[in-house]
């Protein structure tokens, strides 16, 4: 026989780890609990999983279960690396002379500021927290307390579209650094309690090369045509040589890393995380779709109902009546660690935001749990206190969003934002795409079942009129909110667009049309149109003449588009273009100087007003302004 199969395994286990998996989504859809972070439900059902369900279960199917549990932790951790935006904490590197105003704008030196002042608290508070019950290594505990978790930070940003705003890359910063810096410490920490200040640190160091040896080549390979044409033609079907590449550049990290101590492996599943991180940028979000779908499909579930599972409450027995006391103030000294620092943020944003967002930095989850455990194996932390950091893992990704939500409520009306009038399909898409770049969009529906529907999908919306004044006096108009009218009638859009531009002047001005007869109507209000035979011929047009320019700009829409950047920096007045170093993902595609436009060359200079259209990443705008703005 070619494959010796054996059928005798017991498949119970995984069909109660499957059943709570499928189960634990859909019970909060159902009783419309989407707000309560997935794990917490899928934690307590693995508690009673392992109370109810596992009683008899076989030292084999454990073993098993752990085995699916370990994989899934490794995969949560590079997908936390993932997660992390390489070049945007690049382009945060200081450039300029540093100055205090300098400091306090730029998101990883902030980051960097927090997470010391948040040691230094840490260790205070584990120190206190020593006093009510015995800390076996006051040290390592305080490391536990300093995590953070983008796994929630991220998805409440996005929620309230306030990824692209300035305070919420401050925030996305801040949790990156903490989680990069936190579990870099835990495991040089976890190496040295176990073996001393033992040659093999060096090892580590050469994890560490090997993740730039790593970064530098792929990076150089990835621009290769023979490799790109490669990567495209087996991404697909059976093939998918991208996921399967993803998967082998985890093992080689988990693998180095178990070489050098098992402490290291988790390490080395982020570091890998971070690897694919810096490279995935055309086929990024497809690449995630598939990365999250094996993740969080499969193997993480296993790793946080196994949480669930293995938790013993008998372990509080060792507080004695200490144990609320003690939970009480761990629980205060966890949000007071990031609130504190997080009044840095305060002069750029106001007491509130920055409380608001220390907060959000508040929550814990993986790495909380990771560093607990390693540390319970060590021997440095207890049981009960590992069984207590689980609870406030719990606790804190539970009420810290919350907290966020309400020390600094997000309002529609609030800030920079595009507004649509019409709550049709194109518009519920429209609302969708701005959302993924980090936009605010709010949609202006006259039908109230139709409201309704937009609403349960989870999209801004007011029930109005956008005819009627007070929608715009609601809404708090200001001249750079845009405007996009698509009620589906050329007559109303029209009537609209005259109502805004003679009311309120308002100048950003979007509407569509179907009717080329009302052309000049709109071009006399100075509205913007949008022709939609004109634009259905153009995109059969570009199917036809230029497929893959069309396809590569359609399908990446969620990375690559076209900004403008205008020039502010004195410094960059004079500069030729060659002197200036563009983000590599930057193209200067046109300079606009007063009313006329050309083509800029290396030797064409800058002037100080000049508005540049760059066509890029996010990261690669954030890079741009920061070096000409």
């Amino acid at each position: 026989m070619l494959l010796n199969i054996s059928f005798h395994y017991d498949f119970y286990p995984l069909l109660v780890i499957a059943g709570v998996a499928w189960f634990t989504p859909i019970f909060l859809s159902l009783f419309k609990l989407n707000k309560i972070p997935i794990v917490i439900i899928e934690i307590f059902l693995g508690f009673l999983a392992g109370k109810y369900l596992f009683v008899n279960l076989s030292e084999e199917s454990f073993l098993i279960l752990d085995f699916f549990a370990l994989l899934g932790f490794l995969f949560l951790m590079f997908l936390s690396g993932l997660e992390i935006d390489v070049d945007h904490i690049v382009a945060s590197l200081p450039r300029r002379r540093l100055t205090w105003s300098r400091f306090l704008k730029n998101p990883l030196l902030v980051g960097l500021a927090q997470f010391a002042f948040a040691i230094v608290l840490s260790y205070g508070s584990a120190i206190l927290l020593s006093k009510i019950i015995d800390v076996p290594n006051i040290w390592y505990v305080s490391l536990i307390m300093i995590t953070t978790s983008v796994a929630i930070v991220l998805p409440v940003l996005k929620d309230r579209g306030e990824t692209g705003s300035r305070f919420g890359q401050m925030i996305i910063t801040a949790a990156a650094v903490a989680d990069i810096l936190s579990i870099i410490l835990f495991t040089f920490t976890a190496f040295v309690i176990k073996y001393g200040f033992h040659f093999k640190l060096l090892y580590i160091i050469a994890l560490f090369t090997l993740f730039f040896v790593f970064f530098y080549v792929l990076n150089k390979v990835k621009g290769i045509p023979i490799f790109r044409k490669i990567g495209h033609k087996l991404s697909h079907a059976a093939s998918q040589i991208r996921i399967r590449s993803a998967l082998f550049i985890i093992m080689i990290f988990v693998v180095f890393s178990q070489f050098i101590g098992k402490e290291v492996v988790l390490l080395g599943a982020f570091l890998s995380g971070l690897v694919l991180s810096s490279m995935l940028h055309r086929e990024r979000s497809l690449m995630l779709v598939k990365l999250d779908g094996m993740g969080y499909g499969f193997l993480i579930p296993f790793f946080f109902i196994m949480v669930g599972v293995r938790f013993d409450t008998s372990t509080f027995g060792e507080f004695d009546h200490s144990i609320i006391g003690f939970l009480i103030l761990l629980l205060i000294s966890l949000i007071a660690i990031k609130v504190i620092p997080s009044l840095l943020w305060s002069r750029l944003f106001g007491v509130r935001k920055a409380i608001s967002g220390g907060f959000l930095m508040s929550s814990r989850l993986s790495l909380i749990i990771a560093a607990s455990a390693i540390g319970l194996e060590l021997g440095v932390i207890t049981p009960g206190i590992n069984s207590s950091f689980i609870i406030m893992a719990v606790i804190t990704c539970f009420i810290s969003p919350i907290m966020y939500n309400w020390i600094s409520p997000s309002s529609i009306t609030d800030g920079n934002k595009t507004i649509i009038i019409g709550g049709g399909s194109t518009s519920v898409l429209l609302a969708r795409r701005l959302k993924v770049h980090g936009k605010k969009v709010v949609i202006v529906e006259l039908n109230q079942e139709r409201f309704s529907e937009i609403n349960e999908k989870g999209i801004d919306v007011i029930l109005g009129n956008g005819l009627e004044f007070k929608t715009y006096k609601n809404l708090k108009l200001t001249p750079d909110n845009y405007i996009v009218i698509e009620t589906g009638d050329d007559e109303l859009n029209l009537e609209i667009s005259k109502m805004l531009r003679n009311e309120f002047q308002h100048k950003k001005i979007i509407s569509r049309i179907s009717k080329f007869s009302l052309m000049q109507n709109f071009k006399r209000l100075g509205v913007k149109t949008v022709d939609i035979t004109q634009i259905l011929a153009t995109t059969i047009e570009n199917l036809i003449t230029r497929p893959t320019t069309y396809h590569a700009l359609v399908e990446s829409f969620e990375n690559f588009r076209v900004e403008e950047v205008i020039i502010a920096n004195s410094d960059v007045d004079g500069l030729k273009v060659e002197q200036v170093s563009f983000h590599k993902d930057a193209v200067l595609i046109m300079i606009k100087r007063e009313n006329n436009f050309f083509i800029p060359h290396g030797n064409t200079y800058f002037k100080k007003g000049d508005k540049l259209l760059v066509f890029g990443t996010q990261t690669a705008f954030e890079d741009t302004r920061y070096k000409v703005s």
